[in-house]
C-alpha cells in the first residue's frame, strides 16, 4: 500500500492512504467543503452535491472523446449531507476530463427531471472543453479539466479608486480586434485585447467592462440568414460560471486555463486600468423546458431554475429560464464564484446583467431586502470590488434609483441615458431631467446619504451611460432615426425602438458635409455631456472613432463587420478621437465633476443649475438651454476647482451670460463643440481664451469653461 504526504491546509502535514479501490481506482472520501475539483500532490478531489438526486457517478474521459474511460460511483460513505466528496489517487490532470451523472425521482410537474443517463457538467468546472474553437461545438456533452493554477501575482495591490473616479469603457473581447483593421497578432482574443493597451492607455480610460467572458456557448441557436452564420455573439449564455470562454484564448491553456486572461489583467492593472467583468446570473444557457440538460438542471432543477407551479420555467429574463438566485444554494454558488473571479483573477468589479432577478423570490415575487444582495454588499472578500447594477429585468421589473443597494451597489442610470439622448437632439420637454442628470442624479440618490464607509453614497450609485451594447453607438444615434435590424433575420421587430435618436437629416450613409458636421457635433455634445456629468461615466468601444453598426440596435448575433471594430475609422476620425481623449483627461483633472469637495473661496455654490443668464438659477421645464455649474476647493492644487458646462440645444445661436466671479478671477473657454471655424474644439491649459461675462453658444452645440485664478490665500 503506498502512503501519500502532502497538506490539506497550509499548516497541517498529514498522511493519505487511500481506504479503498473503485473501479481499480484507489479513492477515500474526500474534502467535502471544497466545491469541484482539486488537483493534489496524490490526485484529485472531486466534491459536488445535489439535494434531490439519489446517486452520483463520476465519468472520467480522455481528451476529446465523448464515451468515459471509467465510470466511478461514489459509494454511501462519501456522502455527508447532500455533499458527494471522492479523492482519487494517482490521476494525471493532464490526462482526463472529468463530468457527472446524476440518479434521481422524475416528476416534471414537481420539477424534478433527473436523467441518470446525463452527463453532466461540474457547476464549479474552472475549465469546460468542447468549444476552444469559435462557433464550432467539438464534443457531444460538456467536460470538465482540472485547473491547477501556478499564477503569481506577485505583491500586487488591490486598487481602491472611488467608482466616481472611474472613465469605464465597455468592449467585447472578440469584437474588440477581430476586423482585419485591429492590427494585432492575436485577434479576438484576450492576447489581442493586450495588444491593444497601449491604445487604452493613450485614451485616458482607467477601468474596461468586458462583456461576458464566462464560458458561454455562441452556438447556441446558431442559424443562417441571407447566406451569413448567426451565432449568440455576444456571451448572454453562460455555460459554466467559474471557467473562462477558452475561444478567447489565443494559445492552449490544457489545464492551465485562465492564464492568458490573468496575464491581461496583470497588464492591465500595471497600466492603471481596472477590469468589470458583465456576469450574468439571471440565465442559463439550459433554456426553457424544451432545452437542453448539460448541468443546473440534471443536478437540482428545482433548485437552481425558479420554476412555476406546473414545473415550467419562469422566464424574467426574456431567455427561457430564471436562475433561482435566493435560494440558498444558490446564493452560495454565486458568493463563491464572485470571490474566485476576485481572488484569482484580481477582478476589480462586476456589473449583474437584469440586476433585478437577484431581488426575486424563489416564487418570482420582488423581495423588500434581498438576503443575495445584502450578502454580496457586506462580504469581506468583496469589500473593495464595484457591485453595479442593471436595475431592471425583462419581467417588468424597474429598479432604477430604487434597487436594494444596503448603500454598496452602483447602477446603470437608465434614466440618466434617456433624459440626455432626448435633450439633446431636442426634446426640450426633458430639460429638467436632464438637469437632474448632469448633476448626479440626486433626485434618484441622494447627495448627501452617506454609505456605510462614510463616504458619500450619491457620488457612487449612478453610472452614466448614453450607450452601450445594447443599443445604437453613438454614431448610428445620431445617423438613424430607426432600427435597421434586418440582417439579424427577425423581420426588424427584434431590439428596441425606444431610441431616442436623430439621423441630423438623412437616414443611414451620406456624403451630404453639413449632415455630417451636425452628426460629429452631436457626438462631440454627447461626450462634454457625459465627461462633465457627476457619477460615473461609461461609452462604447468605438465611439471615440465614430464607429458604425449600421443601424442595428441589437446586435447579439452578428459576428462579423457589423459588431467588430473597424479601426480604420480611428484614421479617418482622428479628431473625434482627440476629442475624446481631451475630455476624459478635463474630467480627470477636475475632481469637482466627480465628488463634492470643501467650499470654493469664491463663494459659488457646489452645485447648481443656470438659466441663459447665469444670475438665474432655476430653469423652466421646456428651457432649450442652460448651464451647471461646478464648485469647489481642490486641496492638492491649493486653489478653486471650478467647471461651468452650458448646453444649446435650440438651432440658433444663443447669448449666455457666465457667473460673476468679481475679484477671484476669470473664466476661460476649454472646450466648444461648434468649433472655431478651423477645426479646433478644445483648448488645454495655458491655451484657453478668456471670456469677458457673455459667450455666443451656437446652435447645438455645448461650451464647457474653467474658472482661474483662485487661490486660498
Amino acid at each position: 500500500m503506498k502512503f501519500y504526504n502532502y497538506k490539506l491546509n497550509l499548516d497541517t502535514p498529514i498522511s493519505v492512504n487511500p481506504m479503498g479501490e473503485i473501479e481499480g481506482f484507489p479513492v477515500r472520501p474526500g474534502m467535502f467543503d471544497i466545491n469541484g475539483a482539486t488537483a493534489l500532490p496524490c490526485g484529485v478531489n472531486f466534491t459536488v452535491h445535489t439535494h434531490s438526486g439519489t446517486s452520483c457517478e463520476l465519468l472520467l474521459f480522455h481528451r476529446g472523446e465523448d464515451e468515459p474511460y471509467a465510470v466511478l460511483p461514489f459509494p454511501e460513505a462519501y456522502k455527508i449531507g447532500d455533499v458527494y466528496s471522492m479523492l482519487v489517487f494517482d490521476l494525471n490532470i493532464e490526462e482526463f476530463e472529468y463530468a457527472y451523472r446524476i440518479d434521481g425521482p422524475r416528476d416534471p410537474a414537481e420539477g424534478m427531471i433527473f436523467d441518470k443517463n446525463a452527463v453532466l457538467l461540474d457547476p464549479y468546472a474552472r475549465a469546460v472543453t468542447g468549444q476552444k474553437i469559435w462557433g464550432e461545438k467539438l464534443q457531444d456533452h460538456y467536460h470538465a479539466r482540472v485547473v491547477k493554477d501556478v499564477f503569481d501575482w506577485g505583491d500586487m495591490p488591490q486598487s481602491k479608486r472611488e467608482m466616481s473616479d472611474l472613465v469605464i469603457y465597455e468592449l467585447h473581447v472578440r469584437g474588440f480586434t477581430k476586423h482585419p483593421s485591429s492590427g494585432v497578432q492575436h485577434k479576438g482574443t484576450f492576447a489581442g485585447l493586450k495588444e491593444k493597451i497601449p491604445y487604452l492607455k493613450e485614451l485616458g480610460i482607467n477601468a474596461v467592462e468586458l462583456m461576458p467572458i464566462f464560458e458561454f456557448d455562441e452556438t447556441m441557436n446558431a442559424r443562417e440568414v441571407n447566406g451569413e452564420k448567426l451565432l449568440e455573439y455576444w456571451g448572454y449564455n453562460t455555460v459554466g460560471f467559474f471557467a473562462p470562454n477558452t475561444s478567447y484564448t489565443a494559445a492552449e491553456e490544457y489545464n492551465k486555463e485562465g492564464t492568458e486572461l490573468k496575464e491581461l489583467i496583470r497588464e492591465l492593472h500595471q497600466n492603471g486600468i481596472e477590469v468589470i467583468l458583465d456576469v450574468v446570473f439571471n440565465h442559463t444557457a439550459e433554456g426553457n423546458e424544451k432545452g437542453p440538460t448539460f448541468s443546473f438542471k440534471g443536478f437540482d432543477n428545482q433548485v437552481y431554475y425558479m420554476l412555476t407551479p406546473d414545473g415550467n420555467y419562469y422566464n424574467f429574463s426574456g431567455c427561457g429560464n430564471t436562475l433561482n438566485c435566493n435560494h440558498p444554494i444558490v446564493q452560495q454558488l454565486i458568493l463563491e464564484c464572485l470571490r474566485y473571479w476576485t481572488i484569482n483573477y484580481r477582478v476589480d468589479g462586476f456589473r449583474f446583467d437584469l440586476a433585478s432577478i437577484l431581488g426575486r423570490n424563489t416564487d418570482g415575487s420582488p423581495m423588500n431586502n434581498p438576503p443575495l444582495l445584502k450578502t454580496l454588499a457586506y462580504d469581506p472578500v468583496l469589500a473593495n470590488v464595484k457591485l453595479i447594477a442593471e436595475a431592471w429585468d425583462a419581467g417588468g421589473m424597474y429598479q432604477v434609483g430604487s434597487f436594494p443597494a444596503s448603500r454598496r451597489w452602483a447602477e446603470w442610470n437608465g434614466r440618466y441615458r434617456d433624459a440626455i439622448r432626448g435633450f439633446l437632439k431636442g426634446d426640450n420637454w426633458e430639460a429638467h431631467s436632464a438637469a437632474w442628470s448632469i448633476a448626479g442624479s440626486g433626485d434618484l440618490y441622494g447627495e448627501f446619504h452617506t454609505d456605510y464607509k462614510g463616504s458619500y453614497a450619491g457620488y457612487n450609485s449612478c453610472v452614466n451611460f448614453l450607450t452601450c451594447h445594447d443599443g445604437f453607438t453613438l454614431y448610428d444615434l445620431y445617423s438613424y432615426n430607426e432600427k435597421h435590424n434586418w440582417n439579424n433575420g427577425w423581420n426588424n421587430t427584434d431590439g428596441s425602438d425606444n431610441n431616442r435618436s436623430w439621423n441630423c437629416g438623412a437616414e443611414g450613409e451620406t456624403d451630404n458635409p453639413e449632415v455630417l458636421s451636425l452628426r460629429y457635433r452631436m457626438i462631440r455634445n454627447a461626450c462634454a455631456v457625459l465627461m462633465c456629468s457627476r457619477g460615473t461615466p461609461m461609452f462604447l468601444a468605438g465611439d471615440e472613432f465614430g464607429n458604425t453598426q449600421y443601424g442595428n440596435n441589437n446586435c447579439y448575433c452578428q459576428d462579423n463587420g457589423i459588431s467588430w471594430l473597424d479601426w480604420n475609422f480611428l484614421q479617418k476620425n482622428r479628431g473625434l478621437f482627440e476629442f475624446f481623449q481631451f475630455m476624459i483627461d478635463y474630467r480627470h483633472r477636475h475632481p469637482v465633476i466627480r465628488k463634492r469637495l470643501p467650499e470654493a473661496v469664491c463663494g459659488m455654490e457646489p452645485l447648481q443649475a443656470h438659466d441663459v443668464y447665469a444670475e438665474k438659477t432655476t430653469i423652466s421645464g421646456d428651457a432649450r438651454i442652460f448651464a451647471i455649474s461646478f464648485a469647489g476647493y481642490d486641496a492638492a492644487k491649493g486653489r478653486d476647482d471650478l467647471v461651468y458646462v452650458a448646453i444649446n440645444t435650440y438651432w440658433e445661436d444663443v447669448t449666455i451670460t457666465l457667473p460673476n466671479l468679481k475679484r477671484y478671477g476669470a473664466w476661460y473657454l476649454s472646450a466648444n463643440t461648434f468649433g472655431d471655424g478651423q477645426g479646433r474644439y478644445f483648448y488645454r491649459e495655458g491655451e484657453e481664451t478668456r471670456i469677458a461675462g457673455e459667450f455666443i453658444m451656437r446652435p447645438r452645440s455645448v461650451a464647457v469653461f474653467t474658472g482661474r485664478g483662485f487661490s486660498g490665500l
